[in-house]
């Protein structure tokens, strides 16, 4: 029972970090190099994460800077932000990459909150996945005998104090990172 109990805490610790990383990606006012994390630029044929092949600097709040390492990458990289979803427009000047961040309007900052409340739900829904494989997980155990009825009760008991507790963080995740891009 407590191995159930410790493998569903750890995945939905799990689901909360990943929805961190989500947000991370969420622009806000600022500028930051976690804009372009998970962007992969084909170099020679492989996929390569931008910061593999580049300097990537944040000199200011409103630019992001990428100093490609080699010569040829320059075109590669410029495509690659070009062709993501990230609504960016890189400025190639033969020796630096610059992405001037245009500061976000009102009706850009709503469509990021429904955007950030889109991945708390998924997020409300993986935990949720994750309380009911662990109280399967419990009434099998009691199926096989290997725990009582009160014991059964009492592990889906603390499953879901568990599950209103990550759900509560995930919240509380999803107001910060509200009030980070409703701020100006």
């Amino acid at each position: 029972m407590q191995t159930v109990m410790k493998d569903a805490t750890s995945r939905m610790e799990k689901a909360v970090a990943a929805l961190e990383k989500e947000f991370s990606h969420l622009r806000t006012g600022r500028a930051s190099v976690a804009l372009l994390d998970g962007l992969k630029v084909d170099y020679y044929g492989t996929p390569t994460p931008i910061d593999q092949l580049a300097s990537v600097s944040t000199p200011d709040s409103r630019t992001i800077t990428i100093q490609p390492w080699d010569r040829a990458a320059f075109g590669l990289v410029e495509k690659a932000i070009q062709k993501s979803d990230l609504g960016l427009t890189p400025v190639n000047d033969g020796k630096l990459i610059r992405i001037g961040l245009p500061p976000l309007t009102e009706d850009r900052r709503k469509e990021l909150v429904k955007v950030a409340k889109k991945y708390t739900e998924e997020a409300k829904v993986a935990v949720r996945n994750i309380r009911r494989d662990a109280n399967d997980a419990l009434k099998k155990l009691q199926k096989d005998k290997a725990i009582s009825e009160d014991e059964l009760r009492k592990g889906e008991a603390d499953i879901q104090k568990s599950t209103d507790s990550y759900v509560a963080k995930l919240d509380q995740s999803f107001a910060k990172k509200e009030k980070e891009i409703m701020e100006i």
